[in-house]
């Protein structure tokens, strides 16, 4: 409010550093304005401080020229993708389960997702055994491709999952061996609910000295904050060929620049009131309130999708969602088939239309043959979660019952 209508910067409306904040930020730019390209230079800046922080000194220091501010995360993936992919046979090694912007981006530049399959029995974990697979796969498909970068998302969505060091430090090998550049997804960065630390796959490879390609990309979407709507975020490159760099600031010199509101918000997200800060107490509250009840519904949606007849679930140890398993009987699949749907999207419609509870069907988010999944979050209040998951068992077990599975 103090940037769209500066006016009230004259005001004692908001804490001291609210305000202060807002007058340094209203001094580097015109909000109402164009911006530079990759965003306003003051607001890279702190963003820069933040990578630099949460990272240490250690990997090296962020320039500011790194980094390209971005109306949320998935333009900056797909910036990203239309500069890698430049014909019909390179391929893009994806996660299976992923976020469905990969597969659809990668389609739409005219490229091949290539899918490497995580591992549901281990917490959805990645293997290197895995992913070889998958590579093998693409060169026997496609003889003549080339495999151009690799995407992983840590925390997983939709699966849950935070990878561990050593997932990452045989990614960082993997995308060294094979000189892929790799593509960080790690918008949910804030959002771990187990005793695993999360750590970025900047510090990750550079304290593993490499110098793989990478680009990363955060949004201000989600965490504790979730500012969907004001569409903010960023990517980070490193080592990228400065020819290379051209060649992307000239990409999203097409669109002008992000929108500046949503970089004002991103640079304020990404440093947020620090101790001895007017706004601090407040703040501080807020946020670890919002976290708190976050880990327990995660906790508490598990737990109650495990105990499901039928049904097994994951631990979430990050991001927003669960994505459990349900084992649908032949007769629901024939059901389906009858219906002209895919069996868990068959299932998901009857949960709607009896429940009013809206989750996603696991073939949209890709999956292992002969599964059946759905992705549910854990944001509904906490107050009205477990009213909402007594209507889904109820009517889980009356599926079940229906299509043969009373057994279970």
């Amino acid at each position: 409010s103090l940037l769209t209508n500066p006016e009230l910067q004259t005001k004692d409306l908001y804490a001291k550093d609210v305000h202060d904040r807002a007058r340094n930020f209203s001094e580097a730019t015109r909000f109402g304005a164009y911006s530079h390209s990759q965003g306003i230079p003051l607001l890279r800046q702190q963003v820069a401080s933040f990578i630099q922080k949460r990272d240490g000194t250690k990997v090296g220091v962020v320039d500011a020229e790194s980094v390209y501010l971005t109306d949320g995360a998935s333009p900056g993936v797909k910036t990203s993708l239309g500069l890698l992919i430049s014909g019909a046979s390179d391929g893009i090694l994806i996660p299976v389960p992923q976020y469905p912007l990969y597969s659809a981006a990668i389609t739409n530049y005219g490229g091949i997702a290539v899918g490497y399959y995580l591992d549901e029995a281990k917490g959805w974990s990645v293997s290197t055994e895995e992913i070889q697979k998958a590579i093998d796969r693409f060169k026997v498909d496609h003889p003549n491709g080339r495999l151009k970068a690799f995407v992983a998302i840590n925390p997983g969505n939709p699966t849950g999952n935070v990878m561990s060091r050593k997932e990452m430090q045989d990614i960082v090998r993997l995308c060294d061996k094979h000189k892929l550049v790799l593509l960080a997804d790690e918008v949910y960065q804030e959002n771990i609910w187990s005793e695993r630390k999360w750590e970025s796959f900047r510090k990750v490879a550079g304290e593993m000295k490499s110098k793989v390609e990478m680009i990363s990309f955060h949004s201000i979407s989600k965490g504790y904050y979730g500012e969907c709507g004001l569409r903010g975020g960023y990517m980070q490159i490193e080592h990228i060929d400065q020819k290379v760099a051209e060649q992307m600031y000239k990409m999203v010199s097409v669109s002008l620049c992000s929108n500046t509101l949503g970089q004002a918000m991103t640079a304020s997200v990404m440093n947020p009131p620090i101790k001895g800060d007017a706004s601090f107490e407040s703040f501080e509250g807020e946020r670890i309130k919002i976290l708190e009840s976050l880990q327990r519904k995660s906790v508490l949606l598990a737990k109650r999708l495990n105990g499901l007849p039928g049904m097994s679930c994951q631990p979430i140890t990050g991001a927003m969602y669960a994505f459990p398993r349900i084992e649908l009987s032949k007769a629901a699949i024939a059901a389906a088939d009858e219906a002209g749907k895919k069996a868990d999207l068959f299932y998901c419609i009857a949960l709607l239309n009896a429940t009013g509870i809206v989750v996603v069907p696991g073939s949209g988010f890709k999956q292992e043959p002969g599964t059946w999944h759905f992705r549910i979050t854990i944001l509904p209040s906490e107050d009205k979660l477990p009213a909402l998951l007594d209507r889904l068992e109820k009517f889980h077990r009356d599926f079940m019952t229906k299509y043969g599975n009373s057994e279970l």
